[in-house]
């Protein structure tokens, strides 16, 4: 049954996504400027609270109502909250513009519609085409894993109760009303990244091109220090063909394409990372069959 509810919810949440509906983040922001206190002394431990009681909250009542035989009604329960748990509204557009500033060769314009989306310490102004492009990319990768894939890691290893302290340690590195508290909690998201984004470069490998993982994506896969936007990034640049993810590569081949380079990267990256879910959903149909589901 978990992997029908992920189904039904990933098929939605795409949808929605598409129309950049739904978007969890005012919600995150506003429930955090309710308990953080107004100082500037708060050391984050009011929003691990939160996000750790609404986790644990669910997970005593899912077993409850397992323990009755009632599981069926946590079913929509479930249904629900990976819908608002996954999902990047405003990305797809995003996307478009930028692939369509990059493809007229304004790049001023490109940065521009891209910088709000980048981590904070890399808004910096001035960049480099490429710097900005594997800067761009390497956010997609990590946004997508972790309003996707880490949701769903998490939801099949400890259910919806796990998933949405997950999900919640997330929001509380990007939305906690003190920035500087934010980088206490990456240490957290690395956590409970650790294993899922490995599993997911590895994902690439099947997905893409599997010698050229075994070749360099491996390398920091089995590095246990190295983060996980480095892991990702790592392991898709290995997996992807025609230099995707290598801009003065590709520029130096293919000069007079330079200009579709920005919109074929992405599109690259999109249909790696789909590839990459349809081999976990495999994964999970394999799991149910032998009855671990």
């Amino acid at each position: 049954m978990p992997l029908l509810i992920f189904l039904l919810a990933y098929v939605a949440r795409r949808r929605l996504d598409a129309m950049g509906r739904f978007d969890m983040d005012p919600f995150f922001s506003s429930m955090f400027k309710r308990v953080a206190p107004d100082s500037g002394d708060d050391n984050g431990a009011a929003g691990v609270f939160l996000v750790a009681f609404a986790g644990l909250g669910l997970i005593v009542l899912e077993w409850t109502v397992a323990s009755r035989g009632w599981s069926v009604l946590s079913y929509p329960v479930d249904l629900f909250l990976l819908l608002v748990l996954m999902g990047i509204p405003g990305w797809q557009g995003a996307l478009k513009v930028y692939g369509d500033a990059w493809l007229r060769g304004d790049m001023q314009a490109a940065w521009h519609h891209v910088r709000d989306y980048l981590p904070p310490a890399e808004r910096g102004q001035g960049v480099s085409p490429d710097a900005m492009h594997l800067s761009f990319s390497s956010q997609l990768l990590t946004v997508v894993f972790e309003r996707y894939f880490l949701v769903v890691f998490w939801y099949v290893i400890g259910g919806i109760g796990l998933a949405v302290f997950v999900r919640g340690v997330v929001a509380l590195r990007d939305l906690w009303p003190q920035p500087a508290v934010r980088d206490r909690f990456s240490l957290l998201v690395e956590i409970v990244a650790w294993l899922p984004a490995r599993l997911l470069s590895f994902s690439f490998g099947l997905a893409g091109d599997f010698p050229g993982w075994l070749k360099e994506g491996r390398r920091y896969a089995f590095m246990p220090s190295v983060n996980a936007r480095t892991v990702l990034f790592s392991g898709a640049n290995s997996a992807l063909t025609g230099y995707a993810l290598n801009p003065k590569r590709f520029a130096s081949l293919h000069p007079d394409e330079w200009l579709e380079f920005g919109g074929r990267s992405l599109n690259a990256i999109r249909d790696l990372l789909n590839r990459s879910m349809v081999v976990w959903v495999c994964l999970l149909a394999l799991l149910v069959i032998a009855g671990w589901l």
